[in-house]
């Protein structure tokens, strides 16, 4: 089969007669001139920095551990650092995340360890999912952090049956849904919408419009004049944010919590921004997008824009920046150094936490298995591309 033919279509950082909400100039060094709302405060700046950075330096890491074969998928969120970090510095402790493949960060940004992410690449006995999810599929309980499942969009009415859960028991706590600008077409994204409002469930929305769902386009996803413009069917307010800008997708993402909160209902917020990479290290983006708007873009790096603006605060400077990237990455090798010590889940953990006691067949199913497995060895690894 030949090369597919690349997409005609252009993507440039603002859309046609849809304002972009901005808080930072194009190259970070200032604040665009006007009123905005509350900005994080200084420490918050930095921890969301430190957030971005640690993203950054991680799926570089699992990129590099895939093409070695030590572990199986990877889907990476260069390019997306603002739109994933700046608006999930949100969400309180006690408020859920429901994420969509790339925002696995947000866990680490609410407390979750470094190396339990790693572990979860691996599938180890560390794992917190016990190995039952292929890589890059990350829960963490402690951080209100729940599992994506790949089917596209089923977070999403997740999202807003743990919001109405809340409702129900008067807790103040909100449900935030991530999604891409692919699952805008699932059936999951109308259906919890249309829920969402009807009921004024606490849940903010945040579609991540990174421009591509695999190999399609933005421009082929949908008709609508911007994803942010969808939230006039469902009654709810929505809003197009500069996905690239980290303060204008705090600032947008904390007015639609704030309103979650206040029992007003759910809103929409859509982070306009760019996948740099490919959609996971099974995909060949060459094949669909063109060389000149991976370079416009790559020119709008979001972590470099806003390292930008913390300097010109005088919050950073090259030998902290370069001080902050060591200590990630040391965490990062001493983390991968211990997960690839763990070795594999137990056998017995095929049948915990589907039953408080599994009943006779499952356990002579794992006494079974074991006998097998003393008896032959285990099973004989194989090799083959992933499927996604």
């Amino acid at each position: 089969m030949g090369k597919t033919a690349v997409a005609s279509s252009f993507r440039t950082a603002d859309i046609a007669g849809v304002p972009l909400v901005k808080v930072l100039t194009e190259d970070g060094s200032a604040l665009l001139p006007g009123r905005h709302g509350p900005l994080p405060s200084n420490e918050q700046m930095l921890a969301i920095h430190r957030a971005m950075l640690t993203t950054r330096l991680s799926d570089d890491r699992f990129l590099k551990l895939q093409r070695q074969g030590r572990i199986g998928f990877v889907g990476t969120s260069m390019g997306l650092e603002a739109a994933i970090h700046g608006s999930g510095a949100v969400f309180g402790a006690k408020d859920w995340i429901f994420p969509a493949l790339r925002e696995n960060g947000v866990a680490v940004q609410r407390g979750a360890p470094l190396h339990e992410l790693v572990a979860q690449m691996y599938g180890n006995a560390e794992d917190t999912a016990k190995g039952r999810q292929m890589p890059n599929h990350f829960q963490s309980r402690p951080a209100n952090f729940v599992s994506w499942s790949s089917v596209i969009g089923t977070q999403l009415p997740q999202a807003v049956g743990a919001a109405m859960a809340f409702q129900s028991r008067r807790e103040p706590h909100i449900a935030c849904a991530y999604s891409g600008d692919g699952a805008t077409s699932s059936s999951g994204f109308h259906s919890a919408l249309n829920c969402a409002a009807v009921f004024k469930a606490p849940v903010v929305f945040v579609v991540i419009d990174n421009a591509w769902a695999i190999s399609v386009p933005s421009s082929k996803q949908t008709a609508a004049r911007s994803y942010g413009a969808k939230a006039v069917a469902y009654g709810m307010p929505g809003v197009d944010v500069d996905g690239n800008d980290a303060l204008a997708c705090y600032q947008e993402t904390r007015t639609a919590a704030e309103r979650a909160r206040a029992g007003q209902g759910p809103s929409l917020v859509c982070l306009r921004s760019y996948r740099m990479g490919g959609h996971s290290s099974s995909d060949d983006p060459t094949r669909y997008r063109n060389a000149e708007e991976f370079e416009y873009w790559k020119g709008r790096d979001p972590l470099t824009r806003f390292e930008n603006y913390l300097r010109s605060q005088n919050l950073l400077d090259e030998a902290s920046r370069q001080q902050l990237a060591d200590a990630i990455t040391a965490e990062l090798s001493a983390a991968v150094e211990r997960a690839e010590k763990a070795g594999p889940p137990t056998l017995e953990t095929l049948v915990e936490d589907v039953y408080a006691s599994p009943p006779a067949s499952l356990r002579r199913q794992v006494i079974d298995a074991l006998r097998i497995t003393a008896e032959k060895g285990e099973a004989e690894r194989v090799a083959g591309e992933f499927p996604l």
